[in-house]
């Protein structure tokens, strides 16, 4: 679908000032939030959880835009492109002059937005010299090479320019950007350390911007620009190298760690946008932007498309607007440029202009509005909030600024002319919804205004000529699809293939995967008798009783006997994940039906089968297909990590079983999640390696835990007569991979290490259990009372398991686990080894 049905016959050309949304963006961004509960982000419950993830997901979708990532930049959400320049003044660190400092310099170019001009009164404040630099001064600059400068010198500098001006479209070099940081150019000569922020704000609007290759340190910008809608909302772009250099003086909710109210003491949140997002920030625009990406680029293709589109537009207009003249050959315009509108990279889709009577004289902006408006024309009047860039080239000097304002004009009125001479002009500006029939609309309007032509007479002759107008189909297909009316409907998907083997076994034998493990013996001890707590071998042997790997996080488990192992863990276990339509992964908390799911591997075959109730089984190749494979960045317990779409068949797939739009991602093989926590014995400059896990390679239960927890459930039962808990769904609730009989409740929470057989696990911690235990993973039904009972018995701490990583993995030879082997624990340094009951 496109922009609004009752736009029709409404001729648009403010783009630079506000863009427009599609109608399919804002059905779409209304449809989640009836379909979702998005809360407080700073809150811990569910709808919280699921806002916290949705935004973070926004902020690698806005990293991913400009081509970089959260390994080089950082997302600050502010309230728009002014706020994040407030912040940049304030928190830059300034250096006021001294007797052995000459200071830092603040430089900005004159063709500057006035936000960008207004961080000079935060300068002044810190006694910072701020300095304007004109364009011309700064060109001249670029074809002279820079004195070099004191390398030790560390002074820091601040150069604000915009990549677009907002007033006359220019294209400002994004080189500067290098040539400055380098030292290169200065646009003072001072010894120091230039920094750079690049006003993209108007730039970015149409045009692609990639920070992996023009890496400013800042980089604002105001998101209805781009999309239309949320309005009042933006961000600054910080690049990680320069964050710790930012200073902060006011803290507001959500960006402390810690503090104190009755003595001054305060300790920041440590990452970048957690620190300088005062307060709950506008979560729901933010989710919001995910509707603006997804509908950019399915109307468009991409911001190239939209960057060659708008410009034809307006290179058209602009010759075709250059071109007309009175009957004695005076142009009816005069067009405020500095580029001939030749080629995209120095001038971008906006034409600022005055309409000229026959004798020369300006007609004043406001009487070219009143009269666009009698058409249905939509232009954009004023000084734009760039004073500079209008004394420049309406040739207004600071004198009559002063006079114009002793006049009564103030910046945003309608007192156009003062003296016969004007205070601003006439802009259009063209966005990715425009179309030649908006240009021609315009060039008409102009010519029944001063050449008092028909309203349906034809363009002169020549000018479409002269312009090298596009043809409306030339035009069209620089945007897919953008023109298809007011609605669409998605075609019908393809039938699933349903020549799937439905009768896979749910474990795979010891024959299909080598043999299995070798039950651990006595001997096998001596590795670990260096540890204080070596077990009794007379307390009887501990064993697993069951295997599960869980390939679809949240999914059902898939219980096998042998099973190789991965440096991530059990092979392939949370491999893969759900994710909904905004790209976040959903769990049992929001879905309890992906219990319902069931996943069967086949090694051999080198699928996995899905299979649910109603649905005929669908399988899913093991492995990507690199050249095919297209890269996303999704989110896991606040780590990034690099995924792939399995496929439209699948995700057709879920999405009817679930009743909305779903897809399934797997972890990209390529890709590699560090564990947070270094492992014991783990070498020097490596890392553990992390599926989709939450936190660590393996989970273990002790059956005697689960007995005990089983007998406080069953006891709380009224009736006394029915088991409502057996032990097995008991055990599936908790989702553990290794399954180990005991001696007594909770004592797995006092080993130190153990092994099976040669392989060597470390003990990294308690699980901490969240309301996931709830649900009965054979129904999806909930039950409260196994959250409620494991927190009475373990005093509010909801722990239940332990987690596991590998202990120096060799995996040069296959490694497996088996039911059946041999579990030789160590408890930890002064850990007590009680009387112990007998095993259940």
């Amino acid at each position: 679908s496109f922009i609004l049905c009752f736009l029709s016959g409404t001729v648009y050309l403010d783009h630079a000032g506000a863009t427009l949304f599609p109608q399919s963006q804002l059905t779409s961004f209304t449809n989640d939030l009836m379909e979702n509960v998005y809360g407080n982000p700073h809150s811990q419950n569910i709808s919280s959880k699921l806002t916290h993830e949705t935004v973070e997901h926004v902020r690698y979708r806005i990293l991913a835009h400009f081509h970089t990532s959260s390994e080089d930049y950082s997302v600050i959400f502010t309230a728009g492109s002014t706020a994040a320049l407030k912040l940049v003044a304030e928190a830059f660190p300034w250096v006021s002059p001294g007797p052995e400092c000459s200071g830092s310099r603040f430089c900005y170019l004159t063709d500057s937005h006035t936000s960008v001009v207004g961080m000079r009164k935060v300068t002044t404040a810190m006694n910072v010299t701020s300095i304007p630099v004109r364009p011309e001064d700064m060109r001249l600059a670029e074809r002279r090479a820079a004195a070099a400068s004191d390398p030790d010198c560390q002074l820091p500098h601040l150069f604000c320019y915009p990549a677009q001006s907002n007033f006359s479209g220019t294209r400002y070099p994004l080189s500067w950007i290098g040539e400055v940081k380098a030292g290169r150019m200065c646009p003072v000569s001072v010894p120091g350390k230039w920094f750079v922020l690049l006003d993209a704000a108007s730039y970015v609007s149409t045009s692609p911007l990639d920070l992996s290759v023009h890496q400013a340190d800042f980089v604002p910008l105001s998101f209805y620009k781009l999309f239309g809608f949320p309005t009042g909302l933006g961000a600054l772009l910080v690049n990680n190298r320069v964050a710790p250099l930012l200073r902060k003086t006011y803290f507001g909710g959500g960006t402390a760690a810690a503090y104190l109210a009755g003595e001054d003491f305060y300790i920041p949140r440590s990452s970048v946008a957690e620190r300088f997002e005062d307060g709950t920030i506008s979560f729901l625009d933010v989710i919001a932007l995910k509707h603006g990406f997804d509908a950019l680029e399915r109307l468009t293709g991409g911001m190239e498309n939209i960057k060659q589109h708008t410009f034809t537009l307006a290179q058209y207009t602009y010759t075709a607007l250059s071109a007309l003249r009175y009957p004695d050959g005076a142009p009816v315009v005069r067009i405020y440029s500095d580029s001939e509108f030749s080629s995209p990279e120095e001038q971008g889709p906006i034409i600022n202009f005055n309409v000229l009577d026959h004798s020369g004289n300006i007609i004043g902006y406001s009487q070219v509005d009143k009269m666009a408006s009698l058409y249905n024309i939509h232009v954009r009047t004023g000084c734009f909030c760039n004073t500079g860039a209008c004394q420049r080239h309406l040739g207004i000097s600071d004198e009559m600024v002063k006079k114009h304002l002793q006049a009564g004009h103030v910046c945003g009125d309608d007192v156009d002319l003062i003296d016969g001479q004007p205070t601003g002009s006439v802009r259009i500006s063209f966005g990715y919804m425009s179309t030649v029939e908006d240009a021609q609309a315009f060039l008409r309007f102009i010519i029944a205004m001063q050449l008092h032509q028909s309203d349906g007479q034809p363009l002169p002759q020549t000018m479409p000529a002269e312009a090298g107008a596009p043809s409306e189909s030339e035009a069209q297909d620089a945007i897919p699809a953008i023109m298809d009316g007011c609605s669409s409907s998605p075609q019908e998907d393809a039938p699933i293939a349903s020549g799937v083997c439905s009768d896979l076994p749910s474990t795979v034998g010891a024959a299909d995967l080598h043999s299995p493990l070798p039950m651990t013996t006595g001997t096998q001890h001596t590795p670990l008798e260096r540890a204080a707590g070596v077990l009794d071998g007379g307390l009887g042997p501990y064993v697993i009783t069951n295997l599960y790997l869980y390939p679809i996080k949240s999914c059902a488990a898939f219980e096998v006997t042998t099973w190789p192992l991965g440096n991530q863990g059990l092979l392939y276990d949370r491999s893969w994940m759900v994710v909904n339509h905004n790209g976040v992964c959903l769990s049992q908390k929001q879905e309890p039906r992906l219990c319902l799911i069931q996943p069967f591997i086949d090694l051999q075959q080198k699928v996995m089968v899905l299979k649910a109730k109603g649905m005929e089984p669908i399988e899913v190749p093991l492995e990507e297909d690199g050249e095919q494979a297209q890269i996303y960045q999704s989110k896991v317990c606040a780590d990034r990590v690099n995924t792939y779409n399995c496929g439209e068949k699948i995700s057709s797939w879920l999405s009817r079983f679930f009743g909305r739009p779903c897809q399934l991602i797997k972890q990209s093989s390529k890709f590699q999640r560090s564990a947070k926590k270094q492992g014991k014995d783990q070498p020097a400059g490596t890392t553990a390696s992390l599926s989709l896990v939450n936190e660590a390679q393996y989970l273990l239960i002790n059956r005697s835990s689960v007995l005990e927890l089983q007998q406080q459930l069953n006891a709380s039962d009224e009736n006394g007569k029915e088991e409502l808990f057996p032990m097995k769904d008991l055990i599936s609730r908790f989702r553990a991979n290794i399954i180990t009989n005991g001696t007594r409740a909770f004592e797995e929470e006092k080993w130190d290490e153990i092994s099976i057989g040669s392989l060597r696990f470390q003990v990294s911690g308690p699980c901490h259990r969240c309301q996931m235990i709830c649900i009965d993973q054979q129904t999806g039904q909930r039950n409260q009372n196994v959250f409620q009972k494991l927190s009475e018995r373990r005093e509010r701490k909801v722990n239940f398991g332990v987690y596991l990583m590998h202990m120096s993995l060799d995996l040069s030879s296959p490694r497996f686990l088996s039911v059946g082997s041999q579990v030789c624990p160590v408890l930890k340094e002064n850990a007590e080894c009680p009387d112990l009951p007998a095993s259940d």
